[in-house]
């Protein structure tokens, strides 16, 4: 597999098992990096635990997230800003290539993925109570709509404008190509096909090529 296409490239399909190992792969990178920020931190006598989520990129863009920050909350604040944006290309990189599959455009990332990330971080900002509730109540629905449609349901098992369907090809009764039978299928009217034995008869026994019967045949026909 082409790793390189398959993390950071947004063309192309992929499936729905081929997803979730996308974000297993950003997941073991973010329990990583969490584990080297907690060390650093540790070193420099600052706060021993660190942790890392995808919806925190909205945080790095916020500027309000650095007003407050400490020189031992630095380290912390460096890793997130450099390695999240990485981390949310590689989870929109595999978001996008399943829209792909599911023939839909890599644009309802945005109101899947980007509306609720937004209502989460700034919904406590707006005024009111009715409106952020609207709005949060919207924001569920999406969450739920795109998890349904990215983790759950099969793509299109022909080729679409994004490409060919990344699963192979069915076969006869359903079977992929590649395990396709190689013998043929059993023909049940050749096997029960019944062909009656005629045996030879007494004549036959003389010379072949003979078009008459033996002379002793001729003498009981006689009788």
């Amino acid at each position: 597999m082409d790793w390189t296409w398959f993390l950071f490239r947004f063309d192309g399909r992929i499936n729905r098992a081929k997803l979730w190992l996308s974000l297993v792969v950003v997941v073991a990178w973010m329990l990583v990096a969490a584990a080297l920020v907690a060390g650093i931190g540790r070193l420099l006598g600052g706060q021993a635990a660190a942790s890392f989520n995808l919806m925190d990129i909205f945080a790095v863009l916020d500027p309000d997230t650095y007003r407050s920050l400490t020189r031992t909350d630095l380290p912390s604040a460096a890793a997130h800003v450099i390695l999240l944006p990485l981390f949310a290309w590689v989870f929109a990189a595999g978001t996008v290539k399943r829209l792909h599959d599911r023939d839909k455009s890599g644009w309802w990332a945005v109101p899947f993925l980007g509306l609720p990330g937004l209502v989460d971080r700034y919904a406590d900002r707006l005024p009111g109570t009715i409106l952020p509730m609207a709005i949060g109540g919207l924001a569920v629905v999406l969450s739920v709509w795109g998890f349904v449609e990215l983790y759950c349901l099969a793509g299109v098992r022909r080729t679409n404008r994004f490409g060919p369907s990344p699963l192979p090809k069915a076969g006869p009764g359903g079977r992929s190509a590649e395990r396709a039978p190689s013998r043929p299928a059993w023909d049940q009217h050749k096997q029960l096909a019944f062909t009656p034995h005629i045996g030879p008869l007494p004549w036959r026994e003389a010379a072949i090529g003979s078009t008459s019967p033996p002379p002793n045949e001729h003498d009981k026909r006689r009788a």
